[in-house]
């Protein structure tokens, strides 16, 4: 099956191109227009002049088409319009791709009249297409029939003119990182989300430079899985292996990463930055090497350049440390070792049931930390949270969304009982769209983290206590599966039973209320801070709520 697919198609573009295109080398069996409407206009009534009887699919938003443009419509399609009052021909309640299914994109034969969620769909369904060269297969109900096809290969007769380019360092550039790393000392990688499809080039770097690997938090799911040198996220919500050794390090390299907080870069050491985004380079800490590239490009580039070091102490000290500070959480969080349930131990067994290509969605606070601390990434599954501060309720919704777009797959949202109240109505949404996604309440009865923020601050504590239901009974109520556990001995059977579910499904744990997110080190100011909140409470009668603080946490 040949395709003809023009994609990107911005107006100056489409007129500087198209007459570049050679149509008489071999005859599509079907044209796939997408991009700028007004391009797209142009292109069909191009399309429907050049292949007068091959099917034409435009892939396109719904801006401009009820106006002048409608009169570059072919006139076998207006008198098709004027029959059924709309601009519909091809409505596609399903495109498959080779394994990738997708459900809900609808497709329009020469115009679409849905928006840009739908658009998009379809573009990647096309480009799939092209890349994977498996097969396509469209349920038509519409104007003009485009039949199945299964195909051992799609041959492409054209292909999208605007190719992305690699982008790395110049050799000068390459020879001064070089220089700088073979010198030696000690070595740490701070490791962004730039660096996705790097990982292989990153391994290497870090075995050659026997250099630790720290991440960001939104590095996790690109870095932390087959990682030997793995040694856990610097910042407030990381731990102190990453901390430490970016902090000790003699040379840091930088990789695709664009971390806000200052105090968490080294003062001392040598900072070599590689990030594709030039505006990035320098931007949260000064750095003496700073170059525009791909990661994986320019690693790649650097990679004979290196030279093999020696000493492996340093790395071995930071990963040691982390392994054991993981397995000092894990065992703390055991039931019986505190008082009521531990969020880790919420999020450990959630780690050791849940699918290995499940898909997490977290609100921000205390579930985004147990996430990003104590579940696995693996390559297969993928970790999605705002990280931004202050914002809150994005994981139920981003789990509808997560659904929606990936339907085979197990989508779990990991939610503070803050942050899903806020959006409780979207559980109707799951219930009503037959989204199966897995919804867990770390249920403490507050807003923890704004807590922890007015204690910092030695506040008592304002406006932060909950008043919550029994989520589990309202999400019977409200017709998906639901329990609440309350006890240590009910929980594993309770996360088995709730990730086996068919359709939505919604676990309440009743969690520690004291359980602090513990920073990698306790500054001066935030001290003080929790100083003055512990005098206030007792003044204020409330020494029993800080005596429990301090068991659940320090003693």
């Amino acid at each position: 099956m040949r395709i003809l697919l023009l994609s990107d198609l911005h107006l100056e573009l489409w007129r500087e191109c198209a007459p570049q295109i050679d149509v008489s080398v071999s005859q599509p069996d079907v044209v796939i227009l997408a991009g700028d409407i007004n391009a797209g206009a142009k292109a069909v009534a191009w399309a429907a002049e050049t292949f007068a009887s091959v099917p034409v699919l435009y892939v396109a938003g719904n801006h401009e088409f009820y106006g002048h443009w409608l009169d570059r419509v072919p006139t076998e399609i207006r008198a098709a319009c004027e029959q059924t009052g709309n601009l519909k021909f091809l409505d596609c309640d399903e495109v498959v791709i080779g394994d990738v299914r997708f459900l809900g994109c609808t497709l329009w034969t020469d115009f679409q009249l849905y928006g840009r969620d739908q658009r998009q769909a379809a573009m990647r369904a096309a480009e799939a297409g092209i890349n994977d060269y498996n097969r396509i297969r469209i349920q038509d109900t519409g104007y003009r029939k485009i039949r199945a096809a299964d195909t051992e290969k799609l041959h492409v007769v054209h292909r999208n003119w605007l190719r992305e380019p690699v982008i790395r360092a110049n050799d000068t550039e390459l020879d001064q990182i070089a220089a700088i790393l073979n010198a030696g000392g000690n070595i740490t990688i701070y490791g962004g989300s730039g660096c996705r499809g790097a990982h292989a080039e990153i391994m290497a770097t870090a075995a050659l430079l026997n250099a630790p690997i720290a991440r960001t938090s939104r590095a996790k799911d690109a870095l932390q899985y087959d990682n030997p040198y793995d040694i856990g996220m610097t910042g407030l919500i990381g731990n102190e292996s990453g901390y430490r050794a970016v902090l000790e390090c003699d040379t840091l390299l930088l990789l695709g990463a664009d971390f806000a907080w200052s105090q968490f870069y080294p003062s001392k050491a040598r900072i070599i930055q590689i990030d594709i985004d030039p505006c990035h380079i320098g931007r949260r800490h000064p750095v003496e090497v700073g170059v525009v590239g791909d990661i994986k490009e320019t690693l790649a580039a650097l990679l004979p350049r290196l030279e093999q070091q020696e000493d492996t102490d340093f790395r071995n000290k930071f990963i040691a440390r982390y392994q054991e500070g993981e397995q000092s959480a894990r065992d703390n969080a055991q039931p019986g070792y505190r008082s009521g349930l531990s969020g880790i131990y919420v999020a450990d067994l959630i780690n050791r049931h849940a699918a290995e290509d499940a898909l997490f969605a977290c609100d921000d606070g205390t579930p985004v930390v147990w996430t990003l601390r104590h579940i696995s990434a693996n390559a297969k599954r993928r970790f999605f949270s705002s990280l931004l501060h202050g914002t809150m309720a994005g994981g139920m919704a981003s789990a509808i969304g997560l659904q929606k777009c990936q339907p085979d797959r197990q989508v779990i949202a990991m939610c503070g009982d803050g942050g899903f109240t806020m959006l409780l109505g979207d559980l109707l949404t799951a219930v009503q769209e037959k989204l199966p996604i897995k919804i867990v309440i770390f249920n403490n009865g507050k807003l923890g983290f704004v807590e922890i923020e007015q204690k910092a601050e030695g506040m008592l504590n304002t406006f932060t206590h909950l008043q919550n239901p029994n989520f589990g009974d309202m999400a019977k109520a409200m017709g998906l599966w639901g329990h609440r556990v309350e006890e240590g001995a009910d929980l594993e059977r309770a996360v088995v039973e709730w990730l086996a579910q068919p359709g939505p499904a919604l676990l309440d744990v009743k969690v520690n209320s004291m359980e602090l997110v513990m920073p990698p080190f306790i500054a001066l100011e935030p001290a003080i801070g929790m100083t003055l909140y512990t005098a206030k409470a007792i003044l204020h009668g409330k020494g029993g709520e800080v005596w429990e603080m301090l068991t659940e946490n320090f003693l």
